[in-house]
Formats: C-alpha cells, sequence, structure tokens
C-alpha cells in the first residue's frame, strides 16, 4: 500500500518564522532515503541542507526555489511504502528495549500532546545519525512529545536500535528533520602568506570577488545584478538593526605593546603544540569576557517592558566570506582559557569559509565581536547584531609616538570601538566597560598564561 506524505518546512529555531528555498536537490520522480538532502534552504542564520525524514519517492515540488516558505508550511509530497507491522526491535535480534521503547511511544501517542514529535533539533538530528537510530522508536519526553537530547543518549546507552536503521512508515503530518550541515563550498584560490608588515594581520584579507552577469544596459553604463537570498537576508537583518535600536557608539585607545610582545614570545610554540596560529584575537574575545562578567548588563536584549541578561556569555564572531558576513558563536566563552578561544576561533572561521557550519554553530549569540583590524581597518563604527545589545571592534595595531610620563616613546597602539543599544546602555557603564577591556588587554605580558 502506498501513501503520499507531506514534506512541512520545519522549525529550524525558535525566532525563525520561514526559510527560503535555495534550490531544489532532488526532482519528482527521484527515490529518496532517510535523511537523505532533498533541498538546500537559506535562513537568517546559515544555508543549510534539508533532509528527509521519510523513505519513498518525491511525488511533487510545492515551493520552488527561490520561494520563502513560513515554518510548517508544506513543502513537497513523498509518496512512502505503508508497512503491515512497524518494527519493533533492532536489526541484532528485537531486544525487549527497542520494544519497550515502541511500547512507551505507543503509550504517549494516547496522552497528552504530541504537536512537536516530529520535530528534531540538530543534536538530535546529528546523534541519530551518528547511531543509525530510528527516531520513530524513540520515546520522547520534551514540550509536545518532542525527541530530546538526553532522551536519544538513554536509548543508545540502554542498547535499542544498535544494528542501524530500521524502515517505519512516518506519520502523514510528521514535518522534516532539522536540516544537517551546509555543503562545503570550493575556495576559489589559495590564501596568500602570512603577513609580518608590523600590523596585526594575520593573513591577507580576502577580497571578494562579484562576478557581474547579464548584458550591460545600452545608453546608461550599467548592468543589473540580482540580489541572492543570503544578501537578501543581511540587507533585512541590517534594516531591522539601525531602524529599531537607537545605536549609540564611542571608541577607547589601548596601548597593547606588551601583548605584541607576548603573543611573539609564545605563538611558535604554540603552534607547534596546537597547529594553528595564536591571534591577538583570542586575547582580545578574553579580555572582552572578562568585562562582560564585571558588567553584565552589556550582555542584554531589549524586550519592551523588560531587559533581559543573558546568564550565559556566548560570543558571536563576524566572519567574512566571499560574497557574506556570518557570524558563528563560541558557547560559554567565559569557560574557555586563552588556548581554548584561539581553538575555538580557529575552528569557526575555518567552518564558515569552506560551508560546513551547524545551525548550532549559529545560534544563542550574547555578544559580538568582530576583527576589523584583520583588514587594516583603525576606526569603524559597527551596527549591532540585531538584538544584542551591543557589538565591539578590534583595530588594526599600529606603531605610532605616544607621549609617555611628558617624553616621546613609540608604542604599539589600536582602537577599540564599541556600539551599543541606547535603549539599554549609557555612556557611563560603556566607559567601565571599555576601560575593562583596556586594563585587561594592557595587562597581557610575556607571562600570560595561555592554559
Amino acid at each position: 500500500m502506498k501513501t503520499v506524505t507531506e514534506v512541512f518546512m520545519p522549525q529550524l529555531a525558535e525566532s525563525l518564522v520561514s526559510a527560503t528555498i535555495d534550490k531544489w536537490l532532488k526532482q519528482p520522480g527521484d527515490t529518496v532515503d532517510m535523511y537523505e538532502p532533498i533541498a538546500e534552504i537559506i535562513t537568517d542564520k546559515v544555508t543549510a541542507e534539508l533532509p528527509s525524514t521519510l523513505r519513498g519517492t518525491l511525488v511533487k515540488i510545492l515551493a520552488g526555489a527561490g520561494e520563502t516558505v513560513p515554518v510548517g508550511a508544506p513543502i513537497c509530497l513523498i509518496e512512502t511504502a505503508s508497512e503491515g507491522t512497524a518494527a519493533a526491535g533492532s536489526a541484532s535480534g528485537g531486544t525487549e528495549v527497542a520494544a519497550g521503547a515502541a511500547s512507551a511511544q505507543k503509550q504517549a501517542q494516547t496522552e497528552g500532546d504530541h504537536s512537536m514529535r516530529g520535530r528534531y533539533s540538530p543534536a538530535v538530528q546529528q546523534l541519530a545519525a551518528e547511531h543509525k537510530l530510528d527516531l520513530t522508536l524513540i520515546p520522547g519526553t520534551g514540550l509536545g512529545g518532542r525527541i530530546t537530547r538526553k532522551d536519544v543518549l538513554a536509548y543508545v546507552a540502554a542498547g535499542g536500535n544498535a544494528g542501524g536503521l530500521r524502515q517505519t512508515s512516518a506519520p502523514q503530518t510528521q514535518p522534516a528533520a532539522i536540516p544537517s550541515p551546509a555543503a562545503a563550498q570550493p575556495e576559489d584560490a589559495k590564501h596568500a602568506a602570512v603577513r609580518s608588515s608590523g600590523l596585526h594581520l594575520s593573513e591577507t584579507p580576502r577580497i571578494p570577488q562579484v562576478e557581474v552577469e547579464g548584458q550591460p544596459i545600452p545608453g546608461r553604463g550599467e548592468t543589473f545584478i540580482d540580489v541572492t537570498p543570503i544578501r537578501n537576508t543581511i540587507a533585512q537583518k541590517m534594516r531591522q538593526s539601525v531602524t529599531e535600536i537607537p545605536h549609540g557608539w564611542m571608541m577607547i585607545e589601548v596601548d597593547v605593546t606588551n601583548l605584541v610582545v607576548a603573543r611573539n614570545k609564545l605563538k611558535d610554540e604554540f603552534m607547534k603544540r596546537e597547529g594553528i596560529n595564536l591571534t591577538y584575537l583570542a586575547f582580545f574575545i578574553k579580555a572582552v569576557v572578562n568585562a562582560i562578567k564585571e558588567y553584565p548588563i552589556i550582555n542584554s536584549v531589549w524586550a519592551v517592558d523588560k531587559i533581559i541578561v543573558k546568564r550565559d556569555i556566548n560570543i558571536s564572531l563576524s566572519v567574512g566570506t566571499e560574497d557574506s558576513v556570518i557570524t558563528p558563536v563560541i558557547k560559554n566563552a567565559d569557560q574557555k582559557n586563552i588556548a581554548g578561544l584561539a581553538r575555538e576561533i580557529d575552528v569557526l572561521a575555518r567552518k564558515t569559509r569552506e560551508g560546513k557550519l551547524k545551525l548550532d554553530d549559529v545560534q544563542g549569540g550574547t555578544f559580538t565581536v568582530n576583527n576589523t583590524g584583520s583588514f587594516g581597518a583603525i576606526l569603524t563604527q559597527p551596527i549591532i547584531n540585531y538584538p544584542q545589545a551591543a557589538i565591539i571592534t578590534f583595530e588594526s595595531i599600529v606603531k605610532r609616538p605616544v607621549v609617555i610620563n611628558d617624553m616621546l616613546a613609540v608604542r604599539s597602539m589600536a582602537n577599540v570601538c564599541l556600539s551599543l543599544d541606547h535603549r539599554i546602555l549609557d555612556g557611563v557603564i560603556c566607559g567601565r566597560f571599555l576601560q575593562k577591556v583596556k586594563e585587561t588587554l594592557e595587562a597581557f605580558d610575556a607571562e600570560t598564561k595561555l592554559y
């Protein structure tokens, strides 16, 4: 018996209400396997693949490429082959654990709300793929019957479904799963050699390569370029930020001479030990985190009648690609030392530029750091990463003469710029915050511990 089932646009993040179909990876008539990507979708967070939670044949596409689809709306139809009986045991022989799980699921389906039963988080999706689990056999204890990460780990620990996936007929109203990581995008050219010009540039800045397609307009000397979905999303978020948030900004000057000496002393040994470059950005993020811990109001969002101060310090890191800027998140940055922050920076920057970010990598940011100095900039006014309360930039380190004790000295100086939400923050608190960042940066020296 054949059953035609709708696949719905999943809830990719709590704040997400829609997503755009970039392109379809499957066409009507193609066979689809469990967890096989069927389309690429674009959100304000990341571009990702949308895997199927059904096994069958794609019958019809309901939303075309470039179309924005609300969460919960159907996007395609998949024809599945129904089975007489559902799989009740594992492939290794049908243990009592799996049978008990199936029984628990049946009991759960008769009680309470199960509207979220088929919505899987990225962590759940990843665990299911790693352990080759059939998620329809795992009872969910989360809101609306949703399967949590703990549910999956408990199921694995109990030995359930250890032999691999079993084909089961999916409920007709089951939404599609959370997308898997986006497909890797090949880089067009190799990176240039590392620069050592005295500025804190760790590599040659990447220059976006804009390809102008189409014929020039006769008599006007110009060409039209179609706006890509990701560029349109960036435009919407930037407009929302500057429209809703009353921006203020301020700058402070920092003497990082001792930091430059410390990094030059530590970077070679760090490269041998970790295999990655020890950048100034790791020290800067450490200074920012220390300041946030002293002034937690910086780590907040505006909620109309309340100000919500975030307990976790999750640093959004602005990373530029050839055609966009993405902000992957360093989770619990206050719990990491300088070496740990350096590793996180390297991993997230590489995953961003290779197009391998997962949805979890770009969610939960509470404060944004931007390393504009990597391009040689000495002064910028950043736009706040909505809905956060502030964003800070670390500008280029430049050697120049300064006055110390009425005498001239050549020092390594850098500007630090802060844009703030003036509904939440004022000059006094932001001035103190920047002073704390300055004090920490100037306190780094050759004896600073990385671990």
